[in-house]
Protein backbone atom coordinates (compact mmCIF):
# COMPACT_ATOMS: atom_id res chain seq x y z
CA UNK A 1 0.00 0.00 0.00
CA UNK A 2 1.21 3.52 -1.04
CA UNK A 3 -0.26 6.86 0.94
CA UNK A 4 0.66 10.29 -0.23
CA UNK A 5 -0.23 13.10 2.46
CA UNK A 6 -0.17 16.61 0.82
CA UNK A 7 1.03 17.88 3.81
CA UNK A 8 4.57 15.80 3.57
CA UNK A 9 5.20 16.58 -0.13
CA UNK A 10 7.73 19.23 -0.40
CA UNK A 11 6.48 22.16 -2.39
CA UNK A 12 7.71 24.10 -4.78
CA UNK A 13 7.27 27.00 -7.47
CA UNK A 14 6.80 25.25 -10.70
CA UNK A 15 8.52 26.78 -13.82
CA UNK A 16 4.78 28.35 -15.09
CA UNK A 17 5.00 29.94 -11.48
CA UNK A 18 2.40 27.69 -9.41
CA UNK A 19 2.87 26.15 -6.51
CA UNK A 20 3.12 23.05 -6.24
CA UNK A 21 3.28 19.35 -4.70
CA UNK A 22 3.42 16.67 -6.45
CA UNK A 23 1.68 13.87 -4.60
CA UNK A 24 2.36 10.81 -7.59
CA UNK A 25 4.72 10.06 -10.37
CA UNK A 26 4.65 7.15 -12.08
CA UNK A 27 8.05 7.16 -12.99
CA UNK A 28 9.34 7.70 -9.13
CA UNK A 29 7.65 4.38 -7.38
CA UNK A 30 6.65 1.13 -8.64
CA UNK A 31 2.95 1.96 -9.91
CA UNK A 32 0.91 0.51 -12.24
CA UNK A 33 -0.01 3.29 -14.10
CA UNK A 34 1.33 6.01 -16.53
CA UNK A 35 -0.06 9.48 -14.91
CA UNK A 36 1.62 11.91 -12.23
CA UNK A 37 -0.71 13.28 -9.67
CA UNK A 38 0.18 17.43 -8.16
CA UNK A 39 -1.76 19.72 -6.15
CA UNK A 40 -1.29 23.36 -6.99
CA UNK A 41 -1.76 26.69 -6.18
CA UNK A 42 -2.11 29.86 -7.53
CA UNK A 43 -1.88 32.65 -5.02
CA UNK A 44 -4.88 35.49 -5.60
CA UNK A 45 -4.10 38.37 -8.16
CA UNK A 46 -1.54 36.11 -10.37
CA UNK A 47 -1.82 33.63 -13.54
CA UNK A 48 0.41 30.86 -14.35
CA UNK A 49 2.72 31.39 -17.22
CA UNK A 50 1.36 30.42 -20.53
CA UNK A 51 3.07 26.97 -21.52
CA UNK A 52 2.28 23.96 -23.28
CA UNK A 53 2.55 20.19 -22.90
CA UNK A 54 2.88 17.50 -25.04
CA UNK A 55 0.83 15.06 -23.06
CA UNK A 56 -3.17 15.35 -21.95
CA UNK A 57 -4.17 17.40 -18.89
CA UNK A 58 -7.11 17.70 -16.27
CA UNK A 59 -7.19 20.10 -13.69
CA UNK A 60 -9.99 19.33 -11.31
CA UNK A 61 -10.45 22.55 -9.09
CA UNK A 62 -10.60 22.28 -5.42
CA UNK A 63 -11.44 25.64 -4.03
CA UNK A 64 -11.61 29.06 -5.19
CA UNK A 65 -12.40 30.11 -8.79
CA UNK A 66 -10.89 31.19 -11.56
CA UNK A 67 -10.30 31.81 -15.72
CA UNK A 68 -9.05 28.86 -18.06
CA UNK A 69 -7.51 30.02 -21.29
CA UNK A 70 -6.76 26.87 -23.24
CA UNK A 71 -5.51 28.30 -27.55
CA UNK A 72 -8.04 30.69 -28.06
CA UNK A 73 -10.90 29.78 -25.60
CA UNK A 74 -11.51 31.31 -21.95
CA UNK A 75 -14.23 30.33 -19.27
CA UNK A 76 -14.88 30.75 -15.66
CA UNK A 77 -13.92 27.52 -13.39
CA UNK A 78 -15.00 27.05 -10.04
CA UNK A 79 -14.89 24.32 -7.33
CA UNK A 80 -15.90 20.84 -8.63
CA UNK A 81 -15.02 21.58 -12.54
CA UNK A 82 -13.00 19.28 -14.25
CA UNK A 83 -10.88 20.84 -17.44
CA UNK A 84 -10.13 18.53 -20.27
CA UNK A 85 -6.27 19.90 -21.52
CA UNK A 86 -5.79 18.51 -24.86
CA UNK A 87 -1.72 17.68 -25.56
CA UNK A 88 0.13 20.96 -27.22
CA UNK A 89 -2.68 23.21 -25.84
CA UNK A 90 -1.51 26.59 -25.64
CA UNK A 91 -2.79 27.38 -21.68
CA UNK A 92 -2.95 29.21 -18.60
CA UNK A 93 -4.91 29.85 -15.31
CA UNK A 94 -6.18 33.06 -13.86
CA UNK A 95 -6.88 33.60 -10.46
CA UNK A 96 -8.24 37.33 -9.99
CA UNK A 97 -10.39 36.89 -6.93
CA UNK A 98 -8.80 37.47 -2.86
CA UNK A 99 -8.64 34.05 -1.96
CA UNK A 100 -5.94 30.67 -3.46
CA UNK A 101 -7.37 29.04 -6.49
CA UNK A 102 -6.52 25.14 -5.65
CA UNK A 103 -6.78 22.40 -7.59
CA UNK A 104 -5.30 18.76 -8.65
CA UNK A 105 -3.24 18.23 -12.22
CA UNK A 106 -3.79 15.27 -13.55
CA UNK A 107 -1.09 14.68 -16.72
CA UNK A 108 -1.20 11.26 -18.83
CA UNK A 109 1.54 10.12 -19.72
CA UNK A 110 3.35 11.57 -16.48
CA UNK A 111 4.73 14.70 -16.62
CA UNK A 112 8.73 15.68 -17.63
CA UNK A 113 10.02 18.62 -18.17
CA UNK A 114 11.40 18.31 -21.69
CA UNK A 115 7.77 17.76 -22.38
CA UNK A 116 6.80 21.08 -21.30
CA UNK A 117 6.89 24.43 -23.20
CA UNK A 118 7.13 27.97 -21.11
CA UNK A 119 6.59 30.79 -23.21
Amino acid sequence: MFISSLKECKEFIAEDDSVLRELLHAEKGEFAFGYSLAHATVKPNTQTRPHRLQFSEVYYILEGKGRMHIDAEVSPVFAGNAVYIPPGSLQYIENREKTDLKFLCIVDPAWRKEAEEIL
